[in-house]
């Protein structure tokens, strides 16, 4: 950490998916010696008390429909009554379902912790305090279903799925256990056209129950990733997650486009520089030895001009990367430089309480006032401009003014949707307020947290 409290960049590391961190553990040779089966059985058992009441609530609901279709299956029409009984069963799951699902998918969200570890968010907004206003809200809502649909498939897809491993559990016991079955008075084991007798016959199904011990290990991991796989899908904020995703992508891109930048601008100045520096010494001191009247004295002038020329040309093109000035001296000393270069006055104001940001904030900041004051020059044929540099809370907030004709439009072509777009990617905003006849404002709001 430096004086101006920066911190190094931290790497990022391999992408993971929405819904693969659990399933990636189970691609993992030590699995069973990690803390994934642990995990995994943490997250099944604090299941079934989860999914017992809802489970029962689902069969109710779903019991006359199982019924009506037993009926149409036997070619019999269902009733009067058993019609009634489907409408209120539906009634009830569409109506008093998503007052129930709702905390049930805050319960799931935090229970899925034990198995995945990366946060899951609510997907729902702040909703109104009223009581009918809250229920008018989350009916409305697209979250809300979906955690209805988790509730249906935790009461009546999760209980079979579980239902089936307890029965392959019990088998494998079964097989394990063997030996000691058929060595009991009259205790014959039967496992489907074989009957065993004694425990040395025994023997082979103890050696597959063996084998299944580390089969059902990773299916009972499957089974839960599958379900929490399920929950993350159904119950995350998929909008948000994507959303965050794209910033999150945004902002490497503009971290790795600031980095080349620089990059560039050090080689531009550590090694071509000094170079044409050099070389227009030579030239200098060339000129100097070769008489004015010989027929080299033209040529070596022209070339140490044209030296001279390219090195304040290099030398703007290096200051257009990155400035020295900032890196050295921080934002408002390089808006002030950046005041000195301008064809117009320009008066730059640092209010009291400003820090220096982080590199990326700061780069943005001051390529946000140089891109502004490239279009006064340009476009709005103004007098003077001014430049505010502050601090407003958790915000480093710059303000670009001109006296000029105003009507300034991103749509134009004058780099303010480039601009926008540079300020986006740092987690900031821009405002434009450019009304005909000026003046024109162009705040710009960054994120800079102490």
């Amino acid at each position: 950490m430096d004086g101006w409290g920066r911190r190094p960049p931290v790497p990022y590391g391999d992408a993971v998916t929405i819904d693969e961190a659990p399933l990636r553990a189970l691609l993992s040779r030590r699995y069973l010696l990690s803390a994934g089966p642990w995990r995994a059985f943490a997250y099944v058992v604090t299941t079934l008390p989860v999914m017992a009441p809802v489970g029962a609530a689902m069969a109710v609901v779903a019991l006359p429909w199982v019924a009506a279709v037993s009926r149409l299956s036997d070619g019999i029409l269902p009733g009067g009554g058993m019609l009634v009984l489907m409408v209120v069963s539906l009634v009830l799951f569409a109506g008093v379902g998503p007052l129930v699902a709702i905390p049930l998918a805050t319960v799931e969200r935090a229970r899925i912790g034990l198995i995945d570890r990366r946060p899951l968010p609510s997907p729902h907004p702040p909703a109104p305090a009223d009581p009918l206003a809250w229920i008018r809200a989350r009916y409305a809502e697209t979250a809300t279903w979906r955690e209805l649909l988790y509730a249906a498939f935790l009461g009546l897809v999760v209980p079979v799925t579980y239902g089936a491993f307890g029965l392959l559990l019990l088998v494998d016991v079964a097989f394990l256990t063997s030996p000691i079955l058929a060595g009991t008075d009259g205790g014959d084991l039967t496992v489907g056209t074989f009957t065993v007798r004694s425990p040395g016959e025994a023997i082979p199904f103890t050696l597959l129950g063996m084998l299944l011990v580390p089969v059902l290990g990773y299916l009972w991991g499957l089974i839960a990733a599958g379900q929490a796989a399920t929950a993350r899908a159904l119950l995350g904020d998929r909008a948000g997650a994507a959303l965050r995703e794209v910033a999150q992508s945004r902002a490497r891109l503009a971290d790795a486009f600031d980095l080349e930048r620089r990059r560039i601008e050090r080689d531009l100045h550590d090694g071509a520089q000094h170079r044409l520096t050099s070389l227009t010494l030579q030239l200098g001191l060339a000129r100097l030895d070769v008489p004015g009247d010989s027929p080299a004295a033209g040529p070596l002038a022209l070339a140490h001009d044209q030296a001279k020329e390219l090195m304040v040309v290099l030398r703007d093109l290096i200051y257009g990367i990155r400035p020295q000035t900032l890196t050295d001296l921080g934002l408002p000393a390089a808006l002030r430089e950046l005041a000195g270069r301008s064809p117009l006055p320009v008066t730059v104001t640092v209010a009291d309480g400003v820090t220096r940001p982080s590199e990326q904030v700061e780069g943005t900041a001051y390529f946000a006032a140089s891109e502004a004051l490239a279009n006064v020059v340009k476009h709005a044929a103004a007098d003077r401009a001014d430049i505010l540099l502050a601090r407003a809370g958790e915000a480093l907030v710059l303000e670009i003014r001109d006296d000029g004709r105003g009507g300034a439009d991103p749509a134009g072509g004058t780099g303010l949707t480039g601009l926008a777009d540079r300020v986006a990617a740092v987690g900031g905003r821009l405002l434009l307020s450019s009304p005909e006849g000026g003046p024109t404002l162009v705040r710009v709001e960054l994120p800079c947290r102490s």
